[in-house]
C-alpha cells in the first residue's frame, strides 16, 4: 500500500521505510509509554480517569498503537485525550480513526487545528491529493496552555515552523522516586522543499523556526523525545534498556541539547543557501 499523504515536504523515501513496521511498546518514565510503529512515534500518558495518546500517525499504523497500548495491559478505548506534535499526516491522518474508535477528545494547537479539522487541507506544501479524513476538533489550544486529564499534566509549547502550531509537550514524570523534565519535541526539521526565504505562502516561517529554537535551547529537560524515535535515538536507547532495565537510557541532557543544537545549524544553513 502506498504511503497516504507523503510529499514534497515529507522525509525522503529512505527514512520513510519503517513507518509501517511495529516496534515494542515500552515504559519511558511512571505512566509514560512509547506505542508508536518503529518509525513513528506516539505516546501513551496513562491515569486512572483515562489516557492520553499522542500522534495517530495514519490510520494504517492505529492498530500497531492499539496492539501495542494493549501489549502493556491498557485499553485502546480508555484513551480520553488525543494530542498532535504537528499536523503532517504521518503524525495526524489516523486522528478521525482514533476518535471514532474511542470518542476521545481532541485537542490542537492553534495553526494546525483547521488543518486537521480539514483533514490536511491549508497546509504549507500540501495539496488536495495529500487529504487524510477530516477531524473534528474539541479544542484549540494556545502557547503555554495546559492539557490535565486525572493526575496528567501536559504543557503545550508552540514551536512553529515545521509547521505553523508545531507543538512541543513538556510533562514532569516519575521514575524511581525522582522528578524528571519530559520533553516531546515536534519538529524543528526543515524538509525537503521548505522556501525559508521569500516564502508567499508562509512568510514568517523563518522567523518561527527562530522563535522555536530559542524557546527548545531555554527549555530544562532531563528526558528526551521526539515525534519521531529518530529524533532521540529511541532503538539503541530501548536496546539498552532490555540490557539493563534497572538504568533509564530515556534520560539524555546531553542529547536534546546536541539534537537541537545540529537542527539549529541545520535551519541556518538551509536558509543561508537560499538568500
Amino acid at each position: 500500500m502506498l504511503l497516504a499523504g507523503v510529499t514534497a515536504g515529507a522525509l525522503p523515501a529512505s527514512a520513510q521505510s519503517d513507518w509501517h513496521d511495529p516496534f515494542p511498546p515500552h515504559r519511558i518514565a511512571d505512566h509514560l509509554y512509547y506505542v508508536g510503529s518503529k518509525g513513528l512515534a506516539s505516546y501513551l500518558i496513562t491515569t486512572t480517569n483515562g489516557h492520553i495518546l499522542i500522534n495517530s500517525s495514519f490510520e494504517r499504523t492505529v492498530p500497531i498503537i492499539r496492539t501495542n497500548i494493549q501489549a502493556l495491559g491498557f485499553k485502546f478505548t480508555d484513551i480520553k485525550i488525543l494530542l498532535t506534535s504537528h499536523a503532517h499526516s504521518d503524525h495526524a491522518s489516523g486522528h478521525a480513526l482514533v476518535k471514532q474508535l474511542t470518542g476521545a477528545r481532541v485537542e490542537v494547537m492553534e495553526g494546525d487545528a483547521k488543518v486537521i479539522a480539514n483533514g490536511g487541507e491549508g497546509q504549507y506544501l500540501y495539496t488536495d491529493d495529500d487529504k487524510w479524513k477530516p477531524c473534528v476538533v474539541d479544542r484549540v489550544l494556545k502557547d503555554g496552555d495546559v492539557v490535565t486529564l486525572g493526575d496528567a499534566r501536559l504543557t503545550a509549547r508552540l514551536t512553529p515552523g515545521h509547521t505553523r502550531g508545531c507543538t512541543t509537550w513538556l510533562i514532569r514524570a516519575t521514575d524511581g522516586g525522582q522528578a524528571f523534565n519530559v520533553v516531546i519535541i515536534g519538529s524543528p526539521n526543515v524538509n525537503p522543499g521548505y522556501v525559508l526565504v521569500n516564502n508567499r505562502d508562509y512568510p514568517e516561517i523563518a522567523a518561527d523556526y527562530e522563535k522555536t529554537f530559542r524557546l527548545l535551547k531555554s527549555l530544562p529537560c532531563d528526558i528526551f523525545l521526539g515525534a519521531h524515535g529518530s529524533y532521540y535515538g529511541m532503538e539503541a536507547k530501548y536496546a539498552r534498556l532490555q540490557k539493563n532495565p534497572k538504568a533509564n537510557p530515556f534520560i539524555d541532557r546531553e542529547g536534546y541539547r546536541a539534537y537541537v543544537d545540529d537542527r539549529a545549524k541545520a535551519f541556518r544553513e538551509a536558509a543561508g543557501k537560499q538568500r
